[in-house]
């Protein structure tokens, strides 16, 4: 079984106010917290406007599998209304 973890940090270009910070990133809790090997939280920046942080844990057989399911999230996150100006991977 192998474990990863994927951090997706968002720019919220004009952003102005939490209530639409949520509304442009919904997609991803909605769309990846149902993925039953995938863990899906806001982890850092859930004061800021313009910054979010999005931590994605993925379950998975063999690399393979977990490698497929980080790119689907990260084509994903591509969709919601941010730029995505870093990500990182991590293997637990």
């Amino acid at each position: 079984m192998r474990i990863a973890l994927l951090v997706l940090e968002f720019h919220l270009h004009g952003c102005c106010s939490l209530k639409e910070k949520r509304q442009r990133l919904l997609g991803l809790r909605d769309r990846f917290g149902k993925h039953p090997r995938v863990a899906v939280m806001e982890s850092d920046h859930a004061d800021s406007l313009e910054r979010a942080q999005w931590s994605f844990i993925v379950v998975g057989a063999n690399r393979v599998l977990v490698e497929k399911q980080i790119q689907l999230l990260i084509n994903g996150a591509l969709e919601v209304d941010a730029e995505i100006c870093e990500h990182q991977v991590e293997w637990l």
